[in-house]
């Protein structure tokens, strides 16, 4: 799936369907792991990947997500994020690039206060140049088969190739295995992808554990990043962490 490159619509008038903000809390994941941070975290996603640990931004068999979501106004979510304090703003989803029309009067704002901020997406939908702006930095996280979903559905060449070539992203791995690295090291050739990150698959601390534990050594000879998932280490599957 791709997005609209157009300017057409992006005004701070826009809305924006939000599953949850939340925060001062920390980033949990990747370069930034540790670092203070807010989340908005924005509803729906074009995946349904079988380890998702968001399904109430996506899936209406399990959540009524009329329930789960509620329309913000940009101006809204920027006053809120503005008015914590804190530096580093974390955009989340579901996946947030399905409403990037609205993000971009968002992002802007952010940026013009001084704020950093991090877009964290499946990587199948192309950016807005818009969007591809100092400040701002993707945390891509491109689906393997562990997801149990189609390739075809995870894996969009065009999105995965524009977020390499803007020098804006990272790249971070779910792996339950040593195996899937395998799959790693195939999407990071293929693309030219510069900075790898491992996340082990797991929603409690012992499962994060354990599975870094066992890819660890693979990692590190692969010269790429292992994140713990930090939020999970303190606080579980805790909404709202």
């Amino acid at each position: 799936m791709t997005a609209l490159m157009t300017d057409q619509g992006a005004t701070e008038h826009q809305d924006l369907l939000i599953a949850e903000r939340f925060g001062p809390t920390m980033q949990g994941e990747g370069p930034s792991s540790g670092v203070p941070a807010i989340f908005v975290r924005l509803s729906r996603c074009n995946l349904s990947c079988g380890f998702c640990d968001t399904p109430f931004t996506w899936d209406s068999t399990r959540f009524d997500l009329r329930d789960e979501s509620a329309r913000m106004a940009v101006a809204e979510v920027t006053a809120w994020a503005l008015a914590s304090g804190v530096e580093l703003i974390v955009i989340t989803g579901g996946e947030p690039l399905l409403q990037q029309q609205a993000l971009i009067p968002l992002v802007s704002a952010l940026v013009q206060a001084g704020r950093r901020v991090e877009i964290e997406t499946n990587g199948t939908v192309l950016p807005h140049l818009r969007l591809l702006v100092d400040g701002v930095r993707f945390n891509v996280s491109p689906k393997l088969a562990n997801a149990r979903l189609p390739q075809s559905r995870r894996i969009v060449p065009e999105a995965l190739a524009a977020l390499t070539a803007s020098g804006r992203a990272v790249f971070k791995f779910v792996a339950e295995r040593v195996a899937d690295l395998e799959e790693i090291d195939h999407l990071q050739q293929r693309f030219a992808l510069r900075e790898v990150w491992v996340m082990p698959e797991g929603t409690t601390p012992e499962q994060i554990i354990d599975r870094a534990r066992r890819l660890a050594e693979a990692v590190i000879a692969r010269g790429w990043s292992l994140s713990l998932r930090t939020h999970v280490l303190l606080w579980g599957d805790e909404r709202g962490r």
